[in-house]
C-alpha cells in the first residue's frame, strides 16, 4: 500500500509529533558536538556520522531497559559506543551534547506548520528526552499537551510513553494522530497500542521490514496536510 496516496481526510482532536528528527533537525544539530566529543578523546580519525548512529543505536536499546534518565542513557551509550570504536575517552563528554541544545535548529516547514495546526487542532510532543533538556531548545512554543520520558517514566518503544499520551489525551486514542519520524520508536512503540501514526521520513530512508506498518508516509510535517485540514478560515479569508 502507497500511505502517501491515500487521500481520508482525518478529523483528530489531537496531533502529536515527536521532537528530534521530526521537529528538531537533530543529527545536523549535534555532530559539531561529537566532533568536540572526539576531539577532546583524540579520536579525530573517527567518522562523526558513523560515531553518532551507533551512539543512538545504544540510545534505542536502552530505553528498553528499566528506567533511567535520559542524561544517563546518552552518556552510558557514549561509554559503550567509545568502547565499539577502541577510544579511551571519558564519557562526562556526553555533556559536549547537552551543551548544543539551545543552538539546536528547526526544521523550515515546523514553525508555519505548528502555527497552523494549533488553529485547529490540540498539539502535543511526546519526547525520549529529560524536561530540562527540552526546554533548551529552540522548540519555545506552548503545546497543549507534554509528555516527556521523564514525566512518563519511560520510553517509546516499549509503549511507556505513549501509554502516557493517551492516559492524558482528553480524547479517544482513535481521535489522536501522531507524526513521528523513528520507525524503532514511534512505530515500534505506538502502533501496537492502535495509534494512528504518520511516519515522517524527512531522509528517505527505507521502511525496516521488521517495523509495524505506518498509517501514512510523508517526506515532512507540512505535507500533513494531505489527510487533515491545516489552514483555517477566518472572517477576513484563508490565513
Amino acid at each position: 500500500m502507497n500511505h502517501e496516496t491515500h487521500r481520508a481526510r482525518l478529523q483528530p482532536k489531537l496531533i502529536s509529533f515527536d521532537v528530534f528528527g521530526t521537529l528538531i533537525s537533530v543529527r545536523d544539530s549535534s555532530y559539531s558536538a561529537f566532533e568536540r566529543v572526539l576531539a577532546d578523546a583524540d579520536a579525530h580519525h573517527l567518522d562523526v556520522r558513523a560515531f553518532w548512529e551507533h551512539w543512538e543505536h545504544r540510545n534505542i536499546a536502552h530505553y528498553w531497559d528499566p528506567y533511567r534518565s535520559y542524561r544517563e542513557i546518552c552518556e552510558l551509550s557514549l561509554a559503550e559506543t567509545f568502547a565499539h570504536f577502541k577510544v579511551r575517552g571519558d564519557s562526562r563528554l556526553i555533556n559536549r551534547y547537552f551543551e548544543a541544545f539551545p543552538r539546536f535548529f528547526l526544521y523550515d516547514d515546523v514553525a508555519r506548520t505548528l502555527d497552523q495546526l494549533s488553529r485547529r487542532y490540540k498539539l502535543a510532543v511526546v519526547s525520549n528526552i529529560d524536561d530540562d533538556l527540552l526546554a533548551l531548545t529552540p522548540l519555545q512554543r506552548n503545546f497543549d499537551l507534554v509528555c516527556t520520558a521523564q514525566r512518563a517514566r519511560g520510553y517509546k518503544p516499549d509503549g511507556t510513553l505513549f501509554r502516557y499520551l493517551i492516559e492524558n489525551a482528553g480524547c479517544a486514542k482513535e481521535e489522536i494522530l501522531h507524526a513521528g519520524q523513528s520507525q524503532f520508536t514511534d512505530l515500534v512503540g505506538g502502533k501496537p497500542l492502535g495509534l494512528t501514526i504518520a511516519w515522517i521520513n524527512r531522509r528517505q530512508i527505507a521502511l525496516d521490514a521488521s517495523v509495524p506498518r505506518p498509517d501514512f508516509a510523508f517526506p515532512d510535517i507540512q505535507s500533513l496536510s494531505r489527510v487533515v485540514d491545516i489552514k483555517s478560515t477566518s472572517i477576513g479569508g484563508v490565513v
